[in-house]
């Protein structure tokens, strides 16, 4: 049985399978990797564009491949220009070093750090505040696109009432590496400035834009489908009934999936999670392996990307129920 799921899975794209853990039982196990999207590997499409990417120095501006995204980019956006940069922490340090060149400029930040987008209309009131105090706005645009997609508008229209943006494509759209900074054009001189100070000046760094550029090209196709999975995920586990665990499925709306957990450490659970068990294939069928994060002293984690189908998230709801019914009064 199990040498046919191990068939079965190596004709599906983005299948991981290695033996299992935390039982000494050394069963085949399929691994679904939910603790971020950023574990997503390139696909046959990327790295065909990887391979064939003309390319230059784009330390000197003299990249073609670099310089395409970084114009569909602004397009995009709806900002003048984009740099790209390796990293979207770094696109977000030069957005706060261009703007906060004062000694004594202050930063505003939200409490968790981590800036999401709720709705249009959010951003645009902190604007008009930002603005009454002479203070400039920058989004930080980790999952941008994801946002513009599950509120069904463009990327720009977030992008407006911003000054500055950084756009990851590492997450969601799937690039190994990469993302740019965007906004007004002496800001962006000066983002150039800042990139060869921070060590992100980069030579032919056309074979990674590449495939940023076909991150762009399928987003509107594969964000949807992650999303579905993350809501099917949600609806399942509220059929689960679990005393132990918790979705909020109002909460689900793009594909990210926080699970309230009042039962064992958040931490002992991703273990068993993580763990396969001779019980596990003969009451379930299956030998899974699930990778979720601990994210706070009472949640998981649980974030869906295209390298997880939607077989894959039926496998990991049968997972799920099997831990919590071994947890279960």
């Amino acid at each position: 049985m199990l040498r046919g799921l191990a068939r079965a899975a190596a004709r599906r794209p983005g299948a991981l399978w290695t033996r299992g853990s935390g039982s000494g039982t050394g069963v085949l196990a399929h691994v679904v990797d939910l603790r971020s999207d950023t574990v997503t590997k390139p696909g046959p499409a990327m790295r065909r564009a990887m391979a064939e990417a003309v390319v230059g120095d784009d330390d000197y501006g003299e990249d073609p491949t670099v310089r395409e995204l970084q114009e569909k980019a602004a397009k995009l956006l709806g900002v003048d220009r984009t740099l790209f940069v390796p990293t979207n922490t770094m696109a977000n340090l030069i957005s706060v070093m261009c703007h906060c060149q004062r000694r004594g400029s202050q930063i505003l930040l939200g409490q968790e750090c981590h800036l999401h987008v709720y709705e249009q209309g959010g951003v645009a009131q902190v604007h008009l505040l930002a603005r009454s105090y002479g203070a400039r706005v920058h989004l930080d645009g980790a999952r941008l696109m994801n946002a513009a997609v599950a509120l069904h508008v463009p990327p720009a229209r977030i992008v407006e009432h911003c000054d500055s943006v950084s756009l990851c494509f590492s997450k969601g759209l799937g690039a190994p590496v990469g993302a740019v900074v965007g906004g007004p054009k002496d800001f962006i001189e000066e983002a150039w400035r800042l990139r060869k100070a921070l060590g992100g000046g980069m030579r032919q760094a056309g074979v990674l834009a590449a495939t940023a550029l076909v991150g762009l090209a399928d987003f509107e196709e594969v964000l949807p489908t992650d999303h579905q999975n993350a809501q099917r995920f949600a609806r399942g586990f509220q059929e689960l009934e679990s005393p132990i665990c918790s979705v909020d499925l109002a909460a689900v709306e793009t594909n990210m999936v926080m699970v309230r957990v009042d039962g064992p450490p958040p931490e002992e659970l991703c273990r068993r999670l993580q763990a396969v068990s001779a019980d596990e294939v003969a009451q379930t069928g299956h030998a899974v392996r699930v990778l979720v994060f601990p994210w706070t002293e009472r949640s998981v984690r649980a974030v869906w990307h295209r390298d997880v189908s939607a077989h894959d998230t039926e496998l990991v709801l049968k997972k799920w129920g099997f831990v919590l019914r071994q947890l279960g009064p």
